[in-house]
């Protein structure tokens, strides 16, 4: 997917910008042509002519550069590529970009971008905390900047918490999901996709829920947008950015859900059902918060009910879209889910167990299996869930096609 693209990196003063160098690396390896911005910071921890050597291009680091020619040589460089990344970007760079200061050559170069803007903070763990800078990365969240959250981790500092680079194959997903297909595959349908958890309240303070991080399903919407389709994106209580291009409608209880499907199902041509709804909720949510010292017994029994069965409505009222659906399963999985698709009227179900390394809730990869009516099976290999949301909407398209 980046072979042939025009990748700007930017890199900003901090101990990780010896890191770039694998990036820039692998950017070449995978076949992009890549063009390097420094900030002077970033020329104290990385030389210019290392970076120069591995992208086979000059490095752009002076706003006035003798060779240009011309002063538009940042609109030229703008135009020119299909994304740029700031990686590592400090808090100085970060706050710069949230406020649209042009004064060396990699701010001049982000504020004359037609493309995909990604900043990945790298800093000590203070640093990253400080409100300041937590607002200059709302502010660039805001503005559709895409930013790759850091990791946790020993710093350089020697202290211990978030503020460390991802490692390079997590950027270089990222970069790859973030350039738009050429191939607009999905142009002028409609794909509603629903995810993450469903929270059913108990009282004001607790609630029944499960981990679903909602990752899978941003990354199908994500997908499916970039793919040129109107995507609705029906997503329960995450911590994730809304995808570039994406409606998305905020609920928290299963019921919420299902009232919000119900609505939005009748413009759709395809529905991926990868929320994990709760199957129950508390009979009674309680008005003020349960107190120990109000159960009398040692155990205290919640009465639970079922809620709605929203795959099994969608399977029931689906005329001719395309419906795929999700089975979590840990015991006899293959079978559980064949005989889900049967009785949810799917048209392919993505299998996973939770008990497998590298599947399951809230890590960026998954292990899966594609099961459809009449029989067929086909076992994937682990790959990220963004990968994975490819594939999920290629074996959508492929049963559309075979009606």
């Amino acid at each position: 997917m980046l072979q042939g693209k025009h990748i700007i990196v930017g890199v900003t003063g901090s101990i990780a910008a010896y890191k770039a160098a694998i990036l820039v690396r692998e950017l070449v390896k995978a076949g992009a042509e890549v063009r390097v911005a420094m900030t002077d910071s970033a020329c104290e921890f990385i030389t210019p002519m290392t970076l120069g050597t591995l992208s086979q291009n000059a490095v752009i680091k002076d706003m006035f550069p003798p060779e240009s020619g011309a002063g538009t040589w940042h609109i030229d460089t703008g135009l020119w590529a299909d994304a740029m990344i700031v990686a590592p970007a400090s808090a100085n760079t970060i706050a710069k970009l949230a406020y649209g200061f042009a004064d060396n050559a990699l701010c001049s170069l982000a504020l004359a971008l037609r493309c995909p803007l990604l900043v990945a903070p790298v800093m000590d763990t203070d640093m990253l905390v400080h409100p300041a800078t937590q607002r200059n990365i709302d502010v660039l969240r805001e503005r559709g900047v895409k930013i790759i959250d850091p990791e946790e981790g020993e710093l350089a500092s020697g202290l211990t918490g978030p503020g460390r680079l991802p490692e390079i194959p997590v950027i270089m997903e990222v970069i790859r999901s973030s350039i738009p297909r050429e191939v607009k595959d999905l142009s002028g349908k409609n794909v509603l996709v629903t995810a993450g958890p469903t929270h059913e309240k108990l009282d004001p303070v607790r609630y029944i829920g499960n981990f679903s991080s909602g990752k899978m399903g941003f990354a199908i919407a994500e997908a499916a947008a970039a793919r040129g389709a109107n995507v609705t994106l029906i997503a329960g209580p995450v911590h994730l950015d809304t995808p570039i291009g994406v409606k998305r409608i905020d609920i928290e209880s299963a019921e919420q859900m299902f009232e919000c499907v119900r609505t939005e199902m009748k413009t759709q041509d395809v529905i991926v059902m990868s929320a994990a709804v709760a199957d129950f909720r508390p009979a009674k949510e309680l008005p003020g918060k349960l107190k120990k010292g109000s159960i009398r017994e040692d155990e205290y029994k919640l009465e639970l009910v079922k809620n709605p069965d929203i795959l099994e409505y969608l399977g029931k009222n689906k005329g001719e879209r395309t419906l795929v659906g999700f089975a979590l399963e840990t015991d006899d999985p293959v079978d559980n889910a064949a005989e889900k698709i049967v009785k949810k009227n799917t048209d392919m179900i993505v299998l996973n167990n939770p008990l497998q390394d590298g599947a399951g809730f809230a890590v960026d990869t998954n292990i899966v299996t594609f099961l459809y009516p009449d029989g067929r099976k086909q076992e994937l290999d682990k790959m990220r869930k963004r990968e994975l949301a490819e594939k999920i909407l290629d074996a959508a398209q492929e049963i559309a096609s075979s009606r």
